[in-house]
C-alpha cells in the first residue's frame, strides 16, 4: 500500500538526507544476493533512524531483527562516542555479511552480533538501552515488548517498524494470519500502556515512536 504519490514520495527523499554511499553499497549488494530484499529499511527510513539516533544520542541501542545490517549501521551514526549496539537476528548465515559492513561502517567496534532468539537472547544482556528497534517476526512484537521494556531506561525510546503492514490493519482478519493479528495487538498495546506515550508516522509501512517516562 502507498500511502502517498510516487511524485510526493520522490519528492520527500530528494530533499531529505542522501544515502551515505556504503549504504547505497549495501543495499544493492542485498537485492542481488540475499533473498527478501524488501526487508532492508532502505534509504529514506534508514536516514530517519539516524537522524532520530543522532538526537536520542544512546549509550546503549538494541536492535531486534539486525536481517543484512542496513538499520543498524544508521542507528550506530547516533551512538555515543562511548557506546554500543546490540543487534539481534534468527539467521546465523547472515552473520559474516552483516559484520563486513559493520566494520567497514567505522561502527564496527561498537557493534555487538547475536544470533538466536531475541526472546532468549534479552534476557541475559546484562545492560539497559535508550534506543531500541523492534523489526522482527510481527506475531511476537508483543512479547518483545514485554522483554524490553524492563531494560529501557527512563525518557528511552522504543522504535517499531511496520506497524502499518500494508494496510491489512484495517483489513478483515484471516485465523491463519498471525502477523496481522500480532502487529494489531502490539499498536494496542502501545496506546494502552501506561509506561510510555507513543505516536504512529505512516512512514513506509509504519514507524511508531514510543518514549518511556
Amino acid at each position: 500500500m502507498e500511502f502517498i504519490s510516487k511524485e510526493l514520495d520522490d519528492y520527500v527523499v530528494i530533499h531529505s538526507e542522501n544515502e551515505p554511499e556504503l549504504l547505497q553499497e549495501l543495499n544493492r549488494e542485498t537485492h542481488q544476493k540475499i533473498l527478501q530484499p524488501r526487508m532492508l529499511s532502505g534509504h529514506y527510513q534508514g536516514r530517519v533512524l539516524s537522524l532520530l539516533s543522532k538526537i536520542v544520542n544512546p549509550k546503549a541501542v538494541l536492535e531486534i531483527g539486525t536481517y543484512t545490517g542496513y538499520s543498524a549501521i544508521c542507528l550506530a551514526e547516533g551512538l555515543h562516542v562511548q557506546g554500543e549496539l546490540h543487534t539481534i537476528d534468527i539467521n546465523e548465515e547472515l552473520h559474516d555479511f552483516q559484520r563486513k559492513y559493520f566494520d567497514r561502517s567505522g561502527y564496527g567496534s561498537q557493534i555487538i552480533q547475536h544470533t538466536g532468539s531475541a526472546l532468549d537472547i534479552i534476557p541475559k544482556l546484562d545492560t539497559t538501552f535508550d534506543l531500541v528497534f523492534m523489526d522482527a517476526d510481527k506475531e511476537n512484537y508483543v512479547n518483545y515488548f514485554h522483554a524490553i521494556i524492563g531494560k529501557l531506561n527512563t525518557g528511552g525510546v522504543i522504535l517499531s517498524d511496520n506497524v502499518l503492514w500494508s494496510g491489512k490493519i484495517l483489513e478483515s482478519l484471516k485465523p491463519d494470519d498471525t502477523s496481522t493479528k500480532g502487529i494489531i495487538e502490539y499498536n494496542t498495546l502501545l496506546k494502552e500502556d501506561k509506561r510510555i506515550e507513543t505516536i504512529i508516522l505512516p512512514i513506509r509501512d509504519g514507524l511508531t515512536i514510543s518514549r518511556k517516562f
